[in-house]
């Protein structure tokens, strides 16, 4: 390696994997450079959460970065941790400061069956990671009055919309999105069809939310025009436009190999839709991408808290790695693909076929071992796992 990688270490039962697959998957193959940051809670609290700031500006001089599952606390968590205060989710606050967006496709392997029989290629969703309810202002409103809506300009001028006349107890919620955000949203989104030489779909829900939704769908056209369409001409990928509606059918009747953009809560939604209807979300990639080629890869799973209580009390667990070994295989791939280093690109490849190769071969965890439809499963804990992996990993090098 040339240029590190910017390495996030993360919380709980994911964070005791992570050392492990370094120990057994990476280490001993890779002269691995990182650049370390501990995005534990812990340091977190310690440092008022400068550390995450601190990983996300690395991530931005480094341009590519591995980060292991974090816990985003609740009132229950600041208890437990006894935290200063309740701080905000690390993943928010690094898409905010990457201005990314979060792309997420299920790891295929055989056995493990789609639920919607005729997926036969992963399908990407990329999730817009601004705005919307997700930053929301909303008022419980406990007497009859009337709701606005009100913009007041630098230059004087105001703007008011009547929302609602209530004559009861009701609530209000107001939402925002900005055209710089929805702009680096769609160049995310098309520079990484053609990284993968996709075709791109969007959806949103223009039909009703005739300005909001509406310049959603004007920009990421107007971008495309403007920038993009003879890119995709030349590359064979189609991009278009539907309501999410029919986007739904269409998804629902295709074969799989696409990316699906969707505004924030859709994707939200629509990633754990795919994810459980390709097996689980332990089997789901997930990479945040900045509209100038910054890449952070992550799983797109939490930090399996119920595993980690029983490995505190010292039972034995099988926690599903996958995804996490997937996110190393994925910054790895990228180092090696933008610092011109094949041999780089070549072993994360390989590492992701071992692991899918010892998956396919009957080795595997236990909520894998639950739904896989191959005979002669061989049900194994999360370390021996790993340790399989890697048997099956030493042997691809050898040839």
């Amino acid at each position: 390696m040339k240029t590190p990688l910017v390495e996030m270490d993360g919380d709980e039962m994911t964070r005791v994997l992570w050392a492990i697959i370094k120990d057994e998957l990476i280490l001993p193959f890779v002269d691995l450079k990182t650049e370390y940051y501990d995005l534990g809670l812990e340091y977190r609290d310690e440092t008022n959460d400068q550390v995450t700031i601190d990983s996300a500006e690395a991530t931005k001089k480094y341009g590519v970065a591995v980060k292991c599952a974090t816990i985003t606390p609740n009132a229950q968590r600041v208890e437990e941790y006894n935290l200063k205060e309740m701080w905000k989710s690390p993943n928010g606050t690094i898409r905010s400061i990457l201005d990314g967006t979060v792309f997420r496709a299920p790891i295929v392997v055989k056995g493990i069956d789609p639920c919607v029989k005729n997926w036969e290629k992963p399908i990407t969703i990329a999730r817009h990671a601004y705005g919307d309810f997700y930053s929301g202002v909303e008022l419980k409103i406990d007497k009859p009055g009337t709701a606005k809506v009100v913009f007041e300009g630098k230059d004087g001028t105001k703007i008011a919309e009547t929302i609602h006349e209530f004559d009861a107890p009701g609530i209000i919620q107001g939402i925002h999105n900005t055209d710089k955000s929805i702009s680096s949203f769609a160049r995310s989104c098309f520079n990484y069809a053609l990284d993968t030489k996709q075709d791109l779909w969007f959806s949103t829900k223009d039909t009703i939310s005739k300005k909001y939704d509406h310049r959603f769908k004007d920009i990421f056209q107007e971008i495309y025009d403007n920038e993009y369409a003879k890119q995709f001409e030349e590359a064979g990928i189609e991009y278009f436009y539907t309501l999410i509606d029919d986007a739904v059918a269409r998804v629902m009747r295709s074969e799989g190999g696409f990316i699906w953009a969707c505004k924030n809560y859709d994707g939200d939604v629509m990633s754990d839709m795919v994810a459980t209807a390709f097996g689980s979300l332990a089997m789901m990639t997930s990479v945040l991408v900045s509209p100038d080629g910054v890449y952070e890869y992550e799983a797109a799973h939490g930090t399996v808290q119920r595993h980690y209580y029983r490995h505190l009390k010292g039972e034995e667990t099988s926690t599903n790695s996958v995804a996490t070994i997937f996110a190393w295989t994925g910054a790895l791939k990228k180092r090696g693909s933008l610092d011109n280093i094949p041999e780089l690109e070549d072993f994360a490849q390989k590492l992701e076929d071992a692991t899918i190769k010892t998956i396919e071969n009957g080795t595997m965890t236990g909520d894998l071992a639950r739904m896989s439809t191959l005979e002669n499963i061989n049900s194994v804990n999360s370390t021996e796992f790993i340790k399989a992996v890697r048997k099956t990993l030493e042997e691809k090098l050898k040839n």
